[in-house]
């Protein structure tokens, strides 16, 4: 039987609520402060410091012990230095995908688990346990736990959670995966946590903080100037300071130009970037994405994809897009890729594909390439608009 839980708090409203919630059913309750980023390094501007006096007030207030662990060390070798490598090869990387599975979801569960001696890891994400969001059906013997897309589909944070192992589900718990984050607040200022209802989310990358992106690159990485080169034309229409520094997608600003250019293709080893004119050129846009091998949170899909060769799912590769049908494949038993029924725009090289059911997340990829429209792809869809 489950009764003692170590909540991961963080400082914010969803981790003291969770703590609160964990309280209220009975549960023997730790809370522990993990401190990835070192503050000292950044001259003050991260909030770590902020966020732990809070985390501390937070547990005062509920009547829960707090504790830290500290994984700088181990923030900085698996997925800062993951960060910068793969802005250098060209890629865009997501460290909240990287943090959740090697630091919260492994390090940090196995140090709830096995080192404190505790019975399960409660975290404040919105998302579902198919075990329970308490690990209620724990003791039933169902089988494997999935993580389930929760009440609070705007707020939905599986996409996050998407390259975690698996059997870091079964003691892993998530009290707010019912709940509406408006709710969330509204219980928080009831029990007399109104500093944190009010207080402002954190947003983007945490070890950037407020600061302009390119400059926070350019402390790390070195500046290389190069060309951004038209994809149709070929003829260099200016100049850009490294690929690190810019993403697929992304507006150009260059002047002196009819339409606007986006990135369309970076080519790390020449320093080159290709651009496109115009916001929706058919450079931009892909149904056909390559990704590595999966991470399953599902063995039935996986079962599926590798009996079958293939299954029907759904796909983002951003966790605010909406889902699209697709087909993952698998040829010659590792080689995936995927086959959107709808082209999508900016599909970056280095971000995740995450797939989903109805009501569950089934894992995730790495994202390799995504191939452009070819000629026959880009008629069709002109005429599909045209006729629509």
């Amino acid at each position: 039987m489950i009764r003692k839980v170590v909540v991961g708090v963080s400082g914010g409203v969803d981790s003291a609520v969770t703590a609160h919630l964990l309280k209220e059913r009975g549960f023997n309750v730790l809370g522990v402060f993990m401190r990835n980023w070192d503050e000292l390094d950044e001259a003050g501007r991260c909030s770590g410091e902020a966020d732990l006096k809070d985390a501390e007030w937070a547990c005062r207030q509920l009547g829960v012990e707090l504790r830290q662990v500290n994984y700088v060390r181990e923030y900085w070798t698996a997925v800062f230095s993951q960060f910068l490598d793969d802005y250098q090869q060209g890629l865009t990387p997501n460290p909240d995908i990287l943090c959740n599975r090697h630091i919260k979801f492994d390090l940090f569960h196995k140090h709830a688990l096995e080192t404190l001696g505790y019975d399960a890891l409660a975290t404040g994400h919105y998302a579902r346990n198919s075990m329970g969001n308490f690990l209620e059906r724990s003791s039933e013997g169902e089988g494997e736990a999935r993580l389930l897309i929760p009440a609070d589909t705007f707020k939905d944070q599986t996409f996050f959670l998407a390259g975690i192992p698996r059997q870091a589900l079964l003691r892993t718990m998530f009290p707010l995966g019912d709940m509406l984050k408006s709710e969330v607040k509204q219980l928080a200022s009831k029990i007399g946590l109104q500093r944190l209802s009010s207080k402002r989310e954190s947003t983007g990358i945490c070890f950037v903080g407020k600061r302009n992106f390119k400059e926070f690159i350019r402390e790390y990485i070195t500046s290389r100037s190069g060309p951004f080169v038209d994809i149709d034309s070929g003829a260099v229409v200016g100049n850009h300071e490294g690929v690190h520094q810019w993403t697929v997608g992304q507006r150009c600003r260059l002047s002196s130009f009819l339409q606007p250019y986006f990135v369309a293709r970076k080519e790390a080893s020449a320093n080159v970037i290709y651009v496109a004119a115009g916001h929706d050129h058919p450079a931009l846009l892909s149904s056909r994405v390559h990704i590595d091998p999966p991470n399953w949170l599902c063995s039935e899909a996986q079962q599926n994809v590798m009996n079958k060769g293939s299954l029907r799912c759904r796909f983002r590769f951003q966790h605010t897009k909406p889902l699209v049908d697709c087909s993952l494949r698998v040829f010659n038993g590792d080689n995936f890729e995927v086959q959107l029924d709808a082209p999508l725009r900016a599909i970056t090289p280095g971000q995740y594909a995450v797939f989903y059911d109805d009501t569950a997340c089934l894992g995730s990829a790495r994202i390799r390439s995504a191939d452009p429209l070819n000629r026959e792809q880009q008629q069709e869809l002109q005429i599909g608009t045209q006729t629509s």
